[in-house]
């Protein structure tokens, strides 16, 4: 028995938010006193760090489970499978439903169970749960969903990778040009064909690293202390991604017992363009050979970082060929790799 992806499906937000637009924007330090340099000078120096020219912002309509939910459907339709044989519906997410305009989070049902209820599903056996773990959320989600599969617990798996960041950022914080929105997801089964998951590997740094990605009150001193946004330590978790991550990705593929020569893509969480090129090169110096020409898909350049959204949706594109210059066969081996909030990192050595 193998466990493999037999459907994928994602969201990308229509609204493109330029660097542009940001140029108006009243940026603070946390101490809440102005930036020296004016705006044009701090986005320039944000795109040669991060890699971001754009980003994607959902309508005013939608929520998460709204986009997780039109993933979701693409991904059950890529697969041809019936929607009542699905035994687990995993939605990883972060923040929940942030309708447009208001500071309240809504959990209540459960995204999962929002969008079980917007997929018509009558089989109650089908059950549906939310995954809160940062940015590798969608990838521990198909972690999760193997791990059902190999109990013999369930056969087939719906994970979802979904957030629209742009609703609890702080709009005079620079560090809210990197955040955007979208949704990605994929159907894992139990099948016969060669392949599949080869390793998993997941690993929690909360003693010294747990608050580098927390929420925190606005730096504008005049708004509400109460109201909350996305706040994190860019250099903290810049220096700790370097630390960990290429070493987790290591110890995974060793266990899988393929040979570095014959990785033909890693799909890592889209964060920052210089932070995962460092993360790329640490990885491949392990083994010490360069790294090979287009073995690493981005989309940060021009859809910004969508946190639980950002491998799924990377993968969909490459899956369908709406990449330039990617593309998978059968029988590739790739690797999913992702940090975020907790800290928590995670990798798949998956064959295609």
């Amino acid at each position: 028995m193998n466990i493999k992806i037999t459907g994928t499906g994602s969201y990308i937000p229509s609204l493109v938010q330029k660097n542009d637009s940001f140029l108006n924007h009243s940026f603070l330090n946390n101490d809440g006193t102005p930036f020296e340099n004016d705006n044009a000078v701090i986005i320039e120096k944000f795109k040669s760090i991060t890699g971001i020219s754009e980003r994607r912002y959902v309508k005013e309509e939608y929520t998460s489970s709204d986009i997780g939910f039109f993933a979701a459907q693409k991904a059950i339709d890529n697969a041809n499978i019936d929607p009542e044989t699905i035994d687990y519906i995993i939605f990883a997410h972060n923040f929940g439903d942030i309708k447009f305009g208001t500071i309240q989070s809504d959990m209540l049902p459960s995204l999962s169970v929002r969008v079980k209820n917007k997929l018509r599903i009558k089989n109650p056996k089908c059950v549906a749960y939310d995954l809160l773990f940062g940015c590798p959320g969608w990838i521990e989600g198909v972690v999760q969903a193997q791990a059902f599969i190999k109990a013999g617990i369930a056969k087939r798996c719906l994970v979802i990778g979904s957030e629209t960041l742009s609703r609890v950022v702080d709009k005079h914080d620079r560090d809210a040009m990197i955040f955007s929105d979208g949704a990605g997801a994929c159907i894992l089964e139990k099948t016969d064909e060669a392949g599949g998951i080869l390793s998993h590997i997941t690993e929690s740094y909360t003693l010294d690293n747990a608050f580098h990605l927390t929420s925190g009150k606005s730096f504008n001193p005049d708004l509400d202390p109460d109201t909350k946004y996305i706040k994190m330590d860019g250099r903290k978790i810049y220096e700790f991604a370097l630390s960990h991550v290429p070493a987790a990705m290591k110890a995974c593929l060793d266990e899988s017992g393929v040979d570095i020569h014959d990785v033909k893509k890693i799909f890592i969480h889209q964060a920052n363009e210089k932070m995962d090129d460092a993360i790329l090169k640490r990885f491949y110096r392990q083994f010490k050979m360069p790294i090979p020409d287009n073995v690493m898909p981005m989309t940060i350049g021009n859809l910004g970082n969508s946190s639980v959204a950002t491998v799924p949706t990377l993968f969909d594109m490459v899956r369908h060929n709406k990449l330039e210059n990617h593309s998978l066969n059968k029988g590739d081996v790739i690797i999913f790799a992702s940090v975020g909030a907790g800290m928590h990192i995670n990798a798949i050595v998956y064959k295609y």
